[in-house]
């Protein structure tokens, strides 16, 4: 990366890359030298050549990606894209977007918020780890500087993006929620299909002996055979039962421990219902065909349907929070989640035992009409914890009794003197000047003393994104000023007044001026 008048970024560590490239370009050779000399395109080295060389094409792009920035705008590409170009007139703000791998890992990159509302996000640069944050802050450093200095920021507030904040799309959850919604419906449509075919199978009696051809795939047909071999699948392989000279039929597929029970040369009686076999019965076992109850797709359907309640509960409470900030962090889903499993506790046993709809007697209907209203009644308070809850004044609240030591739950986000590597989990206070402990006590074991004659508390705010995942959502955040150096301090809202408070009382104790502002005399709506 170069910085000045303007910025260019690369990828990092590329000499692997050019071997890569190498490989890739070997394989192409190797691949048109095969193909000249053999003329066959069905060749193993022709098809390791040809694959090799798509996975140098591949490192190619990634080992010339470039972006770059000046006094006109960002441009990136490679040598196998087109290079687009932004300017930064039509750039509102840079922003950082935290993508998650599949096993946790966290990716930084940079975003660019068009005036139109679209955003696009820069291939470089990309932090995956802790060793390549430096150089990502530094490079973001430098394209917020061009920023400001040749185009029109919103602000000077970074905007980050993680999966909590309510800038985050809703096409993954919608997508989702339509597709288990739709395997709901189709598990539904089988519920009749499954529950008259399991019917016929049950009421279906032998064939009589004038029973015409036609008619005799719904009654039951019986038929002598001998097993010649037995195959006992391993895994998810399946098992059959192998008949000698092929006769009715060459093989059936049957269960594990069926195929396990039936030994070479048994005889065996087949019963044939719809132009299967759906009974072997031999001397000492008797191999029966599972049926599926319409019980048991009517509980499917109903899960998909409980399932789909998961992504649409992400798009509902996206819906609420959809005049916040980007950045800030959007309520737990959780306590709709947790209605959902209260809705699977009564409905999924109704609809196993009654699958095509509920019958007239007093027992069923006082079951659902009990759950479904005990459903509603859960999804008010679900409504009312998932709101969002925002900072407002509020009257003094009282001072902490002497003699009396409260460790409450709250976390400094910067590490400082009193809070070395972000050991503190807990702001204790009472008997004592306020101080950070990275336990929940008793005691004032480890105990940092907060220095409250150089912290001035600013606002007092919901999470965003900037502040990590380490903070619960229903958490507020105080900014307070260090000496000069911003500090934050996050913690349940109520908490989190009685610790600004505590903070408030000691310095005025101390002997210090007051700070002008009175966020310490502020907490949630609702708390």
């Amino acid at each position: 990366m170069t910085v000045g008048q303007e910025v260019s970024v690369r990828p990092p560590r590329r000499r692997p890359l050019w071997v890569c490239v190498g490989v890739g370009a070997a394989g192409a050779v190797l691949a048109a030298g095969r193909l000249v000399y053999s003329g066959a395109f069905a060749d193993w080295w022709v098809g390791g050549g040809l694959l090799a060389a798509l996975v140098g094409v591949a490192f190619l792009h990634g080992v010339t990606l470039e972006v770059a920035a000046d006094a006109h705008g960002v441009r990136y590409g490679s040598l196998l894209r087109r290079r687009r170009s932004v300017p930064w007139d039509d750039i509102a703000d840079l922003r950082v977007h935290i993508q998650y791998g599949r096993h946790g890992e966290e990716y930084f990159r940079v975003g660019v918020l068009l005036r139109d509302g679209r955003t696009r996000r820069l291939p470089l640069p990309v932090s995956g780890s802790r060793d390549d944050r430096p150089d990502f802050d530094a490079t973001l450093d430098a394209l917020r500087a061009l920023h400001r200095r040749h185009g029109r920021p919103g602000s000077d507030h970074l905007v980050v993006i993680s999966k909590r904040v309510a800038g985050r799309g809703i096409a993954v959850p919608v997508f989702l929620c339509v597709l288990l919604l739709a395997g709901a419906g189709l598990a539904a449509w089988f519920v009749p299909v499954t529950g008259a075919t399991k019917e016929a199978w049950t009421s279906a009696v032998p064939c009589a002996a004038g029973t015409p051809s036609a008619e005799r795939r719904e009654c039951l047909t019986t038929l002598d055979a001998v097993v010649a071999r037995t195959e006992v699948g391993r895994g998810k392989r399946p098992s059959r039962l192998y008949f000698a000279d092929g006769r009715p039929l060459d093989r059936i597929t049957v269960s594990r421990d069926g195929a396990q029970a039936f030994r070479a040369g048994d005889p065996v009686e087949l019963t044939l219902w719809r132009g299967q076999v759906r009974v072997v019965a031999g001397e000492h076992h008797v191999w029966r065909e599972n049926f599926t109850s319409a019980g048991s797709v009517a509980v499917v359907a109903a899960a998909l349907a409980l399932a789909a309640g998961w992504p649409g509960a992400r798009v509902l409470v996206h819906r609420r929070g959809r005049r916040l900030p980007d950045d800030e962090v959007l309520p737990s889903v959780l306590p709709f989640l947790g209605v959902l499993a209260v809705t699977a506790v009564w409905l999924l046993p109704l609809c196993y035992l009654h699958p095509m709809g509920l019958p007239a007697s007093a027992g069923p209907l006082a079951w659902a009409g009990a759950g479904t209203l005990g459903t509603l009644a859960l999804l008010v308070p679900a409504w009312r914890a998932t709101r969002i809850r925002t900072p407002r004044p509020a009257a003094a609240l009282p001072g902490e009794t002497a003699g009396e030591d409260v460790f409450l739950a709250a976390r400094f986000l910067e590490s400082t003197d009193y809070n070395p590597n972000h050991f503190g989990t807990h702001v204790v206070l009472g008997d004592g000047p306020p101080a950070v402990v990275p336990h929940p006590g008793p005691g004032r074991f480890a105990a940092r003393p907060i220095p409250v004659r150089r912290l001035t508390v600013g606002d007092v705010r919901r999470p965003r994104g900037g502040d990590g995942d380490g903070v619960p959502r229903g958490w507020h955040v105080a900014e307070l000023d260090d000496a000069g150096e911003p500090v934050r301090l996050a913690a349940a809202p109520a908490d989190l007044a009685r610790i600004l408070h505590a903070l408030d009382a000691a310095r005025a104790s101390a002997g210090a001026t007051p700070s002008g502002t009175t966020p310490s005399g502020t907490t949630p709506s609702g708390a």
